[in-house]
């Protein structure tokens, strides 16, 4: 494989992982849809940085199939909510079977919710997309030309760390990047590059 952009059925050029046969439906969607396309909001964020941190050793696919039962486990990403979370509310999500059951992630992502909680509204969002690139790179030729951390993730990483927020490593905090439009990694000849100017996705 070149690594390039392959013809999907409907005649349209897309990044590789779009087009994976076992996943078509799935992927696609998501990555003519949202990735890559600005994500704003606390709630929004904080969806995509547990989402990234569940994702962490696993597919995304794993993650994309199990999105809803995820909001539904988590009261719909609402930091407010969560932060209020109990030892027994941890014990529920261990059990349950619409997420991915692992104690630290779990753990991880509702002391994050108590993290952010106590910030000021808009918080998160501010300092998220102040790291956004001053200027963008070029556009990728090949998934050999994305980056898997950059300069701007790993700092976004130690801020984020240095506040408290747990399982946001420079990796992690670069697919967050990815995914909610502060760099635009589609490559070149994707049908869905440059949407990152042209609106924004909601947390829904």
């Amino acid at each position: 494989m070149s690594g390039g952009t392959e013809l999907g059925p409907d005649g349209l050029r897309r990044c590789p992982w779009g087009l994976e046969a076992e996943s078509m439906a799935d992927y696609r969607a998501y990555h003519d849809g949202e990735w890559g396309r600005p994500v704003h909001g606390d709630d929004a964020l904080y969806e995509r940085l547990c989402l990234e941190a569940f994702q962490s050793g696993l597919s995304w696919l794993t993650v994309l199939r199990r999105r809803e039962g995820f909001r539904a486990a988590f009261a719909g990403f609402s930091v407010a909510r969560v932060a209020a979370f109990t030892a027994a509310d941890e014990e529920r999500l261990l059990a349950d079977p619409g997420i991915i059951r692992n104690r630290a992630k779990i753990a991880a992502a509702t002391a994050n919710a108590r993290v952010l909680a106590a910030w000021e509204p808009g918080e998160l969002d501010a300092l998220v997309w102040s790291y956004a690139p001053g200027e963008p790179r070029p556009a990728p030729r090949t998934t050999a030309d994305v980056p898997a951390v950059t300069e701007e993730s790993t700092a976004l990483a130690k801020e984020l760390k240095k506040r408290g927020l747990r399982f946001v490593g420079p990796t992690t905090a670069y697919a967050l990047m990815q995914a909610c439009g502060l760099v635009d990694d589609h490559l070149a000849d994707c049908h869905a590059r440059g949407r990152r100017t042209r609106g924004r996705v909601s947390a829904r």
